[in-house]
């Protein structure tokens, strides 16, 4: 879980960490967060949209929780279809 789990948090973290807006990526094993700087509820179904499952949790934190038996090109596809999501809400409000 924690190399599955790391793996995931080390793609998000290359894409998006640094990024204005990104408080952090962390995570335990395969609970896996994304924390913004203001909340992002509407990324749920953005996410749904893009064959994600995702919750926010505490108004800003995108929460992944993914299965353990992933391949390596599973993880991967979840790093490419969250990190496009993040940027998109990222700069629509940047744009506001």
């Amino acid at each position: 879980a924690a190399r599955v789990g790391r793996t995931i948090m080390d793609g998000l973290g290359a894409a998006l960490g640094g990024a204005k807006g990104v408080t952090e990526v962390r995570g335990m094993g395969m609970m896996i967060g994304l924390e913004l700087d203001e909340p992002c509820g509407e990324l749920v179904k953005a996410g749904l949209d893009a064959g994600l499952v995702i919750n926010v949790t505490a108004d800003k934190v995108v929460r992944i929780m993914p299965p353990l038996v992933m391949s390596e090109a599973e993880r991967a596809e979840v790093v490419r279809r969250l990190v496009p999501l993040a940027k998109a809400f990222l700069d629509k409000r940047a744009a506001a």
